[in-house]
C-alpha cells in the first residue's frame, strides 16, 4: 500500500523532536496542499522513520505541525502494512482492551505496557487527495492510535497513570536525550 511513494527511495533524514519540544504537544493543522512539498515531506518521513528503526511516525515528530503520518508496520499474524495517511481521523477503535509494551521514536529508549484497543480504522486521504480507508489489527491497531495520538498532541505517556507513569517519568529524566530537549511531561 505505498499510495505513489517508494519509502526510503530519495527522502533525507531530518532531526527527530523529543519530548520537551512544543511541537510534539500541539494539534497539527489540516493538510490543504496536495503537491510536490507534501509528496517530500512525506519521503522524508520514511527515511526517517527507517532511520529511527521505527514503524511509525507522525509529521510533528520532525517539526512540522501537518496531519500527516506514515507507517511500516507489522500487525500480530507478520502481514506488513505500508503507507500514509493525509488528515487522518480515527474512525473507530474497538475490540478488546490489550495492555502491551509501547515506545516512541520522540521518547528514545522508554517502553512502557500501554492499553490499547485491538482494531482501528483511520479514515484520510492520500498525497494526492484520493479517498483512503486503513483498519488494523493487533500490533498495527496499536501503532495507527499511536500515530494519531500525535496528531493530536498526545504521546503514549498521557495514558499512563500512578507508578507506570512515575517510571516512565524518571526514566525520561536520565534519558541522555532528555537534557537538550527540554524533556518534561
Amino acid at each position: 500500500m505505498r499510495h505513489g511513494v517508494i519509502p526510503g527511495s530519495r527522502g533525507a533524514v531530518r532531526p527527530m523532536r523529543f519530548l520537551g519540544d512544543p511541537g510534539l504537544r500541539a494539534p497539527c493543522a489540516e493538510v490543504t496542499a496536495f503537491d510536490a512539498e507534501l509528496a517530500l515531506l512525506i519521503e522524508d518521513m520514511y527515511a526517517t522513520m527507517y532511520a529511527a528503526h521505527g514503524v511509525g511516525l507522525a509529521a510533528n515528530q520532525i517539526g512540522v505541525g501537518l496531519r500527516v503520518f506514515v507507517f511500516d508496520c507489522p500487525d500480530d499474524e507478520d502481514h506488513r502494512h505500508l503507507g500514509h495517511v493525509v488528515n487522518p481521523r480515527l474512525a473507530a477503535a474497538d475490540g478488546v482492551n490489550v495492555h502491551g509494551p509501547e515506545g516512541c521514536l520522540s521518547l528514545p529508549g522508554i517502553e512502557a505496557g500501554t492499553s490499547r484497543y485491538d482494531r482501528a480504522v483511520i479514515e484520510g486521504v492520500t498525497m494526492t487527495g484520493e479517498p483512503v480507508r486503513i483498519e488494523g489489527t493487533g500490533f498495527f491497531a496499536r501503532c495507527l492510535q499511536h500515530e494519531c495520538d500525535h496528531l493530536d498532541g498526545g504521546l503514549f505517556l498521557d495514558r499512563l497513570s500512578g507508578l507506570r507513569r512515575r517510571r516512565v517519568l524518571r526514566a525520561v529524566r536520565r534519558a541522555p536525550w532528555a537534557a537538550s530537549a527540554g524533556a518534561g511531561a
